[in-house]
């Protein structure tokens, strides 16, 4: 075996009963919808202007489109690498639920997707405490992708790398084109 089935044998075989739901639950992107509503809400308050608004709110589009096309369009087809539970030489993995995701994993769609969201939002909002709780979100889904056998951790390491290439593509797009959305053009919050 290698470094990386060894890494995700030894996450995903730390399981229990109640980890399992919690794991399968922060794994389904319906969960992340009131963290997705809280940030519409944040940046919203932060610019104050419905089209400035709307112009970031399609960046954010743009860069998980992007980061989801990039992983699934494009790469899983093109690399063909088994997922875990898919893999014939891994008699060993835990299943969570019957659910063992798409034929191919390389790279993880999960990862990706939620680093754009987290660092675009990073980047934009600029509040040391919201970029944390970001990332530890960031973290534990990414967690759960390993935990539910979907992943080996090199498909979350390219998913976090595309995922970050698209969000700060996406900042340095808004900040040129618009700058209202840099840190020059933006009132502070509380200022």
């Amino acid at each position: 075996m290698n470094f990386d089935t060894d890494i995700l044998l030894w996450i995903n075989g730390h399981y229990t009963d109640w980890l399992d739901t919690v794991m399968w639950y922060i794994s389904h992107p319906a969960t992340w919808i009131p963290i997705h509503v809280v940030l519409v809400v944040l940046l919203v308050y932060r610019y104050r202007d419905w089209r400035t608004v709307l112009l970031v709110l399609a960046a954010f589009g743009i860069a998980v489109g992007v980061s989801d096309f990039i992983c699934s369009g494009v790469l899983k087809p093109w690399v063909c690498r088994l997922r875990p539970t898919h893999e014939p030489s891994i008699t060993s993995i835990h299943i969570v639920r019957d659910y063992t995701g798409g034929m191919y994993g390389f790279c993880s769609s999960h990862a990706a997707n939620s680093m754009a969201v987290a660092l675009l939002f990073s980047l934009l909002y600029r509040k040391k405490t919201a970029t944390i709780c970001l990332m530890a979100w960031v973290a534990v889904v990414c967690y759960s992708r390993m935990y539910l056998g979907a992943h080996y951790p090199t498909d979350i390491l390219a998913g976090l790398f595309i995922g970050a290439l698209c969000a700060v593509s996406a900042y340095l797009a808004l900040a040129r084109w618009w700058p209202r959305v840099g840190d020059a053009g933006v009132q502070q919050v509380g200022s």
